[in-house]
Parts: C-alpha cells; structure tokens; sequence
C-alpha cells in the first residue's frame, strides 16, 4: 500500500485514479469516497445498494441510536459545548447567520455508517440534540453515499429527510444553513465554499474539520496534495471565524477531535479572491 499522507488526524492512500480511501487516525473507519465528477453526474438520483430494510436492523439501529442520545445528552462533553455554543460571541455569530429568518436548517453530509461505527452515532446523536436544544435550528437534511435501507429508515423516524441526491456538497446557501460535516473530506468543504464563493457564505454555518489545521498541515508540507484540494479551505482562512469544539474526554475524541464551528464573513471583494498558495 502506498504511502500514507496525514491531514486533520486523516490518511489518505491513493489506490487509483477513481477510489480514495480515507482512514481517520481514531475517528470514523475506512470506507471509500468517490472522487468529485461533472455537474451532470453529481446530479443523478442516489437509491441504496440494497432494495429493502429488514425490520429487525431497523428496530435494533434506532434502539443504539437511542441509547447513544441518551448517552451524549448525560455526557460532559455535550455540557461542554452547550456552554460553548451560548457563549455571547458564538451565539451572536448564529444570531448574524440567522439574520430575519426565525431558524436555519441543516444539513448534514458523510455522516458515515451507523450501524456499523459509534463516533457516527454519537455525531448523529449530538445534531439531533442540538435541534431538540434550540428552536432556530429548523429540519434536517442527510446524506451519505452508503447509507443503507435500514440507516434511512431510522434516520426517517428520528425526524430527518434523506436526500435522494448526491450534491457532492454543493449546496448553495440561498437561506441559513448549518452544514454539519464532522470528519468529512477536504473535497466536500472546498465544493461547499466554492459552491457558495460570495455573499451566500455569510448565510451559512460549518460544523466541520479546524480550517487552521489545514493551513498548519500545509506549512508543514508544501508539496502536499492539500493545497489542490482545498484552495477554497485555505483562501477562506482570511475571514473565518472559528471556535475549536472541546472533546473533553476519550469517549468523543473519535467522533469530534480537530472539529471546529466555522463562521465567514468577508468584508472585502479582494478577501474573495483566492490567492496563490
């Protein structure tokens, strides 16, 4: 196996010019990513590998899922970050995002496999808590290429909409939107923020990877493929606004370690500009 490259507590090996496999340094196990095709093709309707849930997964995941809420709503952890997220600067930030609306949905992109890992449930857990926590966080959205039958049968009872199409994170933000994205890949930040280059950043949220970790990443590594894959990444460092979230104990290392909430809010058209890195 080739070489591995480290990025955000991520190793990724090239296999070859179509599959990436990322392997997290304690965060969610392997399963592979599909690199980023044409616009036409992203577009296709996504359907499950499998055609049908068996009722037995499905009334067995939700029980974990429900277990793993009740473990996270208990936990320091999501004290922790409770306190954090009523802060008067971070709360003020969602209140900017928020502007005139009265909430801001979310959407959550990779969120891996729940029936097989636990940092996925626990950050399943943890959104769903959030908006039982706060009115002015509206429906969710998720996606994930392999979820299966049984995981958006589950994800359908806890109240979220599983999206019939792979947007590659090209969403645009044309209203509020947290984009909850913990451990994703660079690809899919880099498609968000140049999906959304302009004034649409400042109507969205991103639960994501520490940005500042990239760019230490690739001070470190000049030749690193980071730099191709996330110029948008490191061009919006000029304006984010990020709050690094606290893991607090082992338990959540995997599923949040390196995670930050990240805020835009470019000033100047040159801020928009990216620059050579």
């Amino acid at each position: 196996m080739a070489a591995s490259s480290k990025v955000i507590g991520l190793e990724t090996h090239m296999l070859n010019e179509d599959w990436t496999v990322v392997l997290p340094r304690r965060g969610k196990q392997r399963r592979n990513l599909r690199r980023i095709r044409s616009p036409e093709e992203q577009q296709k309707p996504w359907f499950p590998t499998e055609i049908e849930s068996d009722p037995h997964r499905v009334s067995k995941l939700l029980q974990r899922i429900e277990m793993s809420i009740k473990k996270m709503e208990s936990s320091e952890f999501y004290r922790t970050l409770l306190d954090q997220i009523q802060t008067p600067e971070v709360l003020n930030s969602f209140y900017n995002v928020l502007g005139s609306e009265s909430n801001m949905q979310m959407v959550i992109y990779g969120i891996g496999s729940l029936e097989s890992y636990e940092p996925p449930r626990l950050q399943l857990s943890l959104a769903i808590l959030m908006k039982r926590k706060f009115s002015w966080i509206g429906d969710i959205e998720v996606f994930d290429p392999i979820l299966s039958p049984a995981e958006a049968r589950v994800l359908e009872a806890l109240g979220c909409s599983v999206l019939s199409v792979n947007e590659q994170g090209r969403r645009c933000a044309i209203k509020p939107t947290l984009f909850y994205m913990p451990h994703c890949e660079a690809e899919l930040y880099n498609n968000l923020l140049q999906a959304n280059w302009g004034a649409m950043l400042k109507q969205m949220v991103l639960f994501g990877n520490s940005f500042e970790m990239y760019h230490q990443h690739v001070l470190e590594f000049k030749g690193s493929i980071v730099v191709d894959t996330a110029r948008h990444i490191l061009a919006a460092r000029r304006f984010t606004h990020e709050f690094g979230i606290k893991t607090v104990s082992d338990d959540y290392f995997a599923g949040f370690h390196d995670s930050s909430w990240l805020f835009f809010r470019p000033d100047l058209e040159s801020e928009l500009q990216p620059k050579e890195i």
